[in-house]
């Protein structure tokens, strides 16, 4: 079923570049292949170490879930704990700030899980329809 809201003589809104949009930061951070997915594996898990991560991923390379973790710590939603030991233990976990944005992900996510097959059938349907 196809629903577009109508045109109307609303002003209409726009999204230009400024020097400092959060939406673009936020969005262009967030929207890369992997940060999503390392946020909701620590919300799931709780505190992990490196290993654990990369297992429960899967499919992410070492050096890139070491460049994503780094980029969720400078942003302050993920940190790094760094036990003396020998050999080193770390772990990460989410900060309050990554546990506020989970709150937010948290329907992104299940209306992902819901929609996934409707999703993966329109878009084979319209594979088929292409050839």
């Amino acid at each position: 079923m196809l629903i577009c809201r109508s045109i109307n003589s609303k002003k209409m809104k726009t999204f230009l570049h400024v020097e400092n949009c959060p939406i673009r930061d936020i969005l262009s951070r967030l929207g890369d292949k992997w940060s999503l997915l390392v946020l909701v594996t620590l919300n799931a898990n709780g505190i992990m170490r490196f290993g654990d991560i990369h297992k429960s991923i899967g499919d992410i390379s070492q050096r890139m879930l070491t460049v994503t973790l780094r980029s969720l710590e400078s942003d302050g939603l993920v940190v790094r704990k760094v036990y003396p030991e020998v050999p080193p233990r770390v772990e990460y976990c989410l900060t309050e700030s990554g546990s506020g944005l989970m709150l937010n992900l948290d329907s992104l996510v299940k209306w992902a899980l819901d929609n996934m097959q409707a999703i993966m059938a329109s878009r084979q349907l319209f594979k088929d329809k292409e050839k």
